[in-house]
């Protein structure tokens, strides 16, 4: 009898240390775990947090709906990075309000923000081949369509829905010689990344007709909004995180163009 109970008891000893280990496996695991995932959501933290820094030094009236009185501080955005050349701003997806960037290639600003710190959220900016004036037939912005957070241009994709696009269908620039610029969406869906969307050199009107015509025939739905060849355009891209060679992309055509007097 004695014998059996030394034996339950270095079983059960057995059984405790192996249930100690599996805990022990458990918790370092879970640290583990823990500690990749504050690195993963660590950059879209910090970025987040250095844009809206950003907002909070160059914008005045930053919550007004009046394009007007929503102002921006250009020669403080220049000192921070001169390589600005305009200020996007959507009324919803409110978040999307960013200072825009141009630099000499397509690539630096997919990694690098505003402030030039190495970070996924990358900055919002323009193809280096259009004119930064917006005087282009069809300017190129570009912008991240991130998996955590929101920001940048993630929620462009909130335009797949016409609903949406019916209650928000304009979307602003402002530029340093202090206009506005107000535009309002004609195409919005996902094409191909090597699809001729991404055209911007038209030789003729011909040619620049019917790349507007490829374009409401690549929306997702008839806004009924009218271009034609005299039409100025500013095409806003993304991915859609779906497949590698789809991007979202939203156009919009310029319908106004007012001069803001500064305060």
């Amino acid at each position: 009898m004695k014998k059996n109970k030394q034996k339950a008891g270095k079983r059960k000893k057995r059984r405790n240390v192996a249930a100690d280990i599996v805990l022990v496996v458990a918790i370092v695991v879970l640290i583990i775990s823990s500690i990749q995932l504050v690195r993963a959501l660590l950059p879209y933290f910090e970025g987040g947090a250095e844009y809206d820094g950003i907002k909070e030094l160059a914008i005045h009236n930053p919550d007004s709906s009046d394009e007007i009185m929503f102002q921006v501080d250009f020669k403080r955005l220049r000192q921070i990075n001169p390589d600005t050349v305009a200020w996007l701003r959507f009324e919803e997806p409110a978040i999307i309000s960013y200072p825009v960037v141009q630099t000499t290639d397509n690539q630096r600003y997919l990694t690098q923000t505003f402030q030039a710190n190495d970070n996924k959220l990358g900055a919002i900016f323009m193809h280096f081949e259009n004119r930064p004036n917006f005087t282009d037939r069809n300017t190129f912005i570009f912008g991240h369509n991130l998996k955590v957070g929101g920001e940048m241009f993630s929620q462009l994709k909130n335009y797949e829905d016409e609903e949406f696009y019916k209650k928000y269908p304009y979307f602003y620039i402002y530029a340093p010689d202090d206009t506005v610029k107000k535009y309002e969406i004609f195409s919005a869906g996902v094409v191909k990344s090597t699809a001729e969307n991404y055209n911007i050199v038209y030789n003729t009107d011909e040619e620049y007709e019917q790349y507007l015509e490829l374009a409401k025939h690549s929306s997702s739905y008839d806004t009924g909004v009218k271009v034609s060849k005299d039409s100025r355009i500013v095409s806003l891209s993304t991915c859609t995180n779906v497949r590698e060679d789809e991007r979202f992309l939203v156009q919009g055509v310029l319908v106004e163009e007012k001069y803001i007097q500064k305060d």
